[in-house]
């Protein structure tokens, strides 16, 4: 469903354009005044708190309370929404990594915020088709949100009644029977089978610290009451710590790139975090990650943004009523794997999915269309998953695979990527 009304998250990271584009709502939600009472107490907190609270606050939060977060309804569309292409590409990916390594069993696909199910629905499709059925397969899904594990589960497995038990067991997913769990952290997908980590705009919704430089150095960006805030409509702003945090102590020195006053950095502890855990999970068990989302390599600083309605969004305003997004920083996701995995990328979109075939694929699907119209539709999904100036270069593809397979890449490299650095 490529149209033209919908505005994707990458659209634009200007400031003033938020600014600009997004005005108070007039019924904001609990979350603001109990956000503001906390402030009031104990002092402004990290951004990275603010983000964190204004997703996945239990009650409140963006993801905890919402299931029409994607597509026209929602406030953005993915690529696995706008193309069917998208989750084939990446389904080609896995069965074909998994079988150079010799097709070890059991495996298991785990996807980190599934979204709608759509990528996990296209790639059981291809793993069906191309290994006859899902044997040896089970699909584990990580999800916090309650109304996306109940729309993920009607379209994976059918259409089905939920009792109290959220998220259902026992479920199978229409193609190749596959086994269906979900977790709600990373940490307790099981570890007995051969892993592939599927992480689509996952990492972007990461909490982050923000940092300024100063004529002191390197302090923390904070979020703090505004003083035209009142109780029952409280309004935030953003200041600059006065001291040292611990944050900034620990994820930026004063010798960091780009020293000059008001030159802004972001960090993701969590982000950083789960790549460690990914690497040593691939490492240990077995299996490889494939990332993608939009980012960069260090070489940008403001980055966070919300969105509404298909629209750029004040970050600031109704917090846990827009998506809060940001960059991935995958030069420093590199250095926080190290030499615990191979790092492979980041490449961008247009490459990974040219690299696997779209352009092959899209003219099968045109040559099966009963009209015109819906060649049109297909070839747009394809402009907009590959175009550079739409998703083709802002979106980055990484992936992660263990060290013991260091030589054999060098003779048999990784698919999508160029050969790589090692």
């Amino acid at each position: 469903m490529p149209q033209a009304i919908f505005e994707c998250r990458w659209a634009s990271n200007d400031a003033g354009d938020q600014n600009k584009q997004s005005l108070p709502r007039k019924n904001q939600g609990d979350l603001s005044r109990e956000l503001a009472a906390k402030i009031r107490m104990m002092g402004p907190i990290p951004v990275a708190e603010y983000m964190k609270e204004a997703l996945t606050h239990p009650t409140l939060g963006y993801y905890t309370t919402r299931a029409d977060v994607f597509g026209k309804a929602g406030d953005f569309v993915t690529s696995p929404e706008i193309s069917q292409m998208f989750g084939e590409m990446v389904g080609i990916w896995c069965v074909n990594e998994w079988r150079k390594v010799g097709s070890p069993k059991p495996v298991q696909i785990v996807e980190l915020g599934p979204g709608t199910g759509a990528l996990a629905e296209d790639l059981l499709k291809v793993w069906s088709l191309l290994e006859k059925g899902g044997d040896g397969l089970t699909l584990q899904l990580v999800e916090i949100s309650h109304p996306l594990i109940k729309k993920q589960a009607q379209r994976l497995c059918g259409d089905i009644e939920f009792g109290d038990e959220i998220p259902p067991k026992g479920l199978k997913a229409i193609h190749g029977d596959v086994p269906v769990h979900w977790h709600s952290v990373v940490e307790d997908v099981p570890t007995d089978a051969f892993s592939i980590f599927i992480a689509h705009e996952f990492l972007d919704a990461l909490p982050i610290h923000k940092f300024q430089f100063t004529e002191d150095g390197w302090r923390e960006v904070l979020v703090d009451v505004s003083k035209e805030s009142s109780h029952q409509n409280p309004k935030f702003r953003y200041v600059i710590a006065r001291n040292p945090t611990p944050a900034s102590k620990i994820f930026l020195k004063n010798g960091v790139v780009g020293r000059q006053p008001g030159v802004i950095r972001e960090v993701s502890p969590a982000a950083l975090a789960l790549g460690f855990h990914l690497a040593k999970r691939i490492e240990e068990d077995g299996g490889f990650v494939l990332i993608a989302d939009y980012g960069h390599l260090g070489e940008k600083g403001d980055t966070l943004r919300a969105f509404s309605n298909h629209k750029l969004h004040d970050p600031l305003v109704d917090p846990g009523k827009a998506d809060l997004t940001a960059d991935v920083d995958f030069r420093r996701l590199q250095d926080e794997v190290g030499e615990k995995a191979i790092s492979i990328g980041p490449v961008p979109q247009q490459v990974f999915l040219r690299n696997m075939g779209i352009d092959v694929r899209m003219e099968v699907l045109k040559k099966k269309c009963s009209s015109e119209k819906e060649a049109k539709w297909i070839e747009a999904g394809y402009r907009m998953l590959t175009d550079p100036a739409q998703m083709g270069e802002r979106f980055k593809f990484f992936a992660l695979f263990p060290n013991v397979l260091r030589q054999f890449l060098y003779k048999f490299p990784v698919a999508g990527f160029p050969p790589p650095r090692i």
